[in-house]
């Protein structure tokens, strides 16, 4: 296992070997390194990678193929592809990977970089090594100047190499060597002390205030990387920010850039006060009450919080833990998706014209359709043996039972009518199906959307009357559907040898026929999905990540879970909904209405009737909507049309990060994948950002 203090011993040694043993111990670097983040990063083959390496091996040097500096950066790494790039960068970014500094890369300094992207101090490690140019595991100040007057920042607001922070590092004289661990420590802190150094230098007066229009040159600059698109197009380019003063004090200043870099803990703040939620509204005293118990977060910072998100999304001094989304930079090797699913659109459905709004209803319909299918299929035999379990009688003058329990029933139609007997009436469920399922969903949507206020907040009431409006809705597909699919399921158990078609039983039923058992079915539907649907958003939200992102493991397992207590607590009227459609043989009692087949059933058969098939329809009813709902929120988020309105939920948008950006390239494998990342966070984290081209462009004015 190698040690960090390991690492650099060897890069302290590196300088002193001959160019066989650097190779040599670089090897035995890669190998350690390797292992030391083995649970970080899979490594990749020394074949596959000796493999790629050879692909961008144009040169040939003391009898071995070794990577030009360009190839590697420009080629391989995909940095730097334009015609007039910028050399200095590009011999500036090869070096971290050139530990001999010859200009070129041999497959040892190529293994030893894939092993050194391993270790958890990645970003760290490669910056000293960026900044390390002449390799002998030390940074003198002379390297660490050279290095920073060739960043864009330098170039646009010098920093004073004279400053009483840097002869701190790197002493008086500045002829102190700073090793690994210093160095870190120094990377961490020198970008603060730039912020403070770009204030003195825009307040020549000394008298703690500059104007907004140099605090907006300042952090347009030296603190970019703080910003996100909302804060620099609605508060940092903003005419008279921040609320319209025309003086930024110093103590305002780091308040503000202390707040952007502590945006992580405002938001652990901000769960902290809700009890975890992520769509409740927290008052300045409320959150100033969280941040107290939990940081040292000032009131002064809070203040600037609730004025950044009043300026981009208009809290009205209340906040969201979507506000907080809004002002996040993008961290390094962070996830970043776009919470879009609860939050108001830009125009409302009213604005938009009619055929609009039906392209939207018939876009969603299609996805409810598809889902609603595939979650039918995957739990079909589940179904069958729940249906013939709830038809069976236990009165006393009946025969012997047909299934023992479910299991049982399940052997005895694959034994009696082989595996294809699992799916009778499949068939005319998909057909019914589709409609059924899109109709719910889409209603479900609908009226969450007319509940939802400005800030994606709906009430527990509005949920559980949204579901309830679902399941309503879908009794005019569900119960045509469920009387022939019944019909299909328990002909089985018939032996009379002819077959049971689906057309046959619809032509017998007649259009009237076909919704028997209606009021059952509407006890059965309108309280499951009541039940089903808030418990699904509030078990999803549960299980999200900190920008409330699902996985679809978790949307999965969301509506597995939300369908338990959906399915077992209107058991009754589905055994009732059962018994009515079901044509009762010579010896059966038969039912007139609900509440006769309650009394008959409860007379004969006793209370434990009612919860026949209770496990079997939460086995099938679970995992048929954790399907069905995780087969549309993946279609929403492949195929999100965006027709104005408001998204419906779970078409999140997973914006691609530079890890899974570098992914997509075959030949980045074990560490390489997260090389763009790597030197991405040298910019993300510590601002220090090469120029791309042989001459800076000027900024957009």
């Amino acid at each position: 296992m190698c040690t960090v203090d390991k690492i650099t011993l060897y890069s302290y040694q590196l300088r002193q070997l001959t160019r066989a043993s650097i190779q040599y111990e670089l090897c035995i670097l890669s190998n350690m390194t390797s292992r030391r983040g083995a649970g970080y990063l899979k490594r990749a083959d020394s074949e596959k990678l000796h493999e790629i390496f050879l692909k961008y091996a144009t040169v040939e040097k003391n009898g071995e193929k070794q990577i030009s500096s360009e190839d590697f950066v420009r080629k391989f790494l995909g940095l730097f592809d334009e015609d007039d790039y910028n050399k200095e960068s590009v011999k500036l970014i090869a070096g971290i990977v050139d530990m001999d500094k010859d200009g070129y890369i041999s497959f040892s300094e190529f293994q030893a970089f894939e092993g050194l992207l391993c270790v958890p101090d990645a970003l760290y490690k490669t910056a000293f090594q960026l900044f390390d140019t002449n390799g002998n595991g030390l940074v003198a100040f002379d390297e660490f100047a050279e290095v920073m007057r060739k960043t864009v920042l330098h170039k646009k607001l010098p920093f004073n190499m004279e400053s009483t922070f840097v002869r701190l590092y790197f002493g008086k004289d500045r002829k102190r060597l700073v090793t690994y661990q210093e160095f870190s420590q120094f990377l961490h802190d020198f970008h603060e002390e730039y912020g403070v150094e770009a204030f003195k230098n825009k307040d020549k007066d000394g008298t703690g205030f500059i104007s907004a229009g140099d605090f907006r040159d300042i952090m347009m600059s030296v603190k970019s990387h703080l910003l996100t698109k909302d804060l620099k197009t609605k508060v940092i380019n903003a005419s008279g920010f921040p609320q319209g003063e025309r003086k930024i004090s110093f103590p305002y200043y780091m308040a503000f850039n202390s707040l952007l870099n502590n945006m992580e803990l405002i938001k652990r703040v901000y769960l902290n006060a809700t009890n975890g939620h992520r769509t409740q509204e927290v008052t300045k005293e409320e959150f100033l009450h969280s941040a107290q118990m939990m940081s040292q977060i000032t009131p002064l910072e809070v203040e600037i919080l609730f004025t950044l998100c009043e300026m981009i999304n208009h809290s009205n001094g209340r906040i969201i833990y979507n506000d907080l989304n809004l002002i996040t930079p993008e961290q390094y090797f962070k996830q970043v998706t776009r919470r879009v699913a609860e939050i108001k659109a830009v125009s409302s459905p009213e604005e938009r014209s009619v055929l609009i709004q039906i392209l939207e209803s018939t876009y969603r319909f299609t996805l409810g359709s598809i889902a609603g299918a595939v979650g039918a299929s995957a739990v079909y035999p589940i179904d069958l043996v729940k249906t013939r379990m709830q038809n069976q009688r236990t009165g006393s003058f009946i025969g012997e039972v047909a299934y023992r329990n479910s299991w049982d029933c399940f052997k005895k139609v694959v034994r009696h009518e082989g595996t294809f007997g699992l799916y009778r009436g499949l068939v005319p469920q998909l057909i019914g199906v589709a409609p059924e399922k899109a109709i719910k969903l889409t209603m479900n949507d609908l009226v969450r959307d007319k509940f939802m206020d400005k800030n994606g907040n709906i009430q527990l009431y509005a949920e559980i009357l949204a579901g309830a409006c679902a399941g309503g809705s879908q009794v005019v597909f569900t119960n045509p559907l469920e009387i022939v699919k019944i019909r299909l399921q328990v002909a089985g158990e018939i032996a009379s040898g002819q077959k049971v078609r689906a057309w046959s039983v619809v032509k017998d039923l007649g259009l009237f026929g076909l919704y028997k058992g209606a009021k059952a079915c509407l006890l059965r539907d309108v309280p499951f999905s009541a039940i089903y649907f808030p418990a699904y958003a509030h078990v999803k939200a549960k299980f999200a990540d900190d920008n409330g992102y699902n996985h679809p493991m978790t949307l999965l397992a969301a509506g597995a879970i939300a369908g338990i207590p959906a399915a077992s607590l209107v058991t009754p009227a589905d055994v009732i909904k059962t018994r009515l459609q079901v044509v009762a043989r010579t010896g059966q009692t038969t039912y007139n209405g609900v509440i006769d087949a309650a009394r008959k059933i409860y007379a004969e058969e006793g209370f434990r009737a009612f919860w026949k098939g209770a496990v079997a329809r939460v086995f099938r009813s679970s995992p048929q909507f954790g399907v069905t709902l995780v087969t549309y929120e993946i279609l929403q988020r492949l195929f999100y049309v965006d027709f104005g309105g408001s998204r419906p939920s779970g078409s999140e948008l997973h914006v691609s990060t530079p890890i899974e950006e570098s992914r997509k390239k075959p030949q980045h494998i074990g560490g390489y994948e997260v090389a763009i990342p790597v030197l991405t966070g040298l910019e993300t984290k510590f601002g220090i950002s090469l120029p791309r081209f042989s001459f800076v462009k000027p900024a957009p004015q």
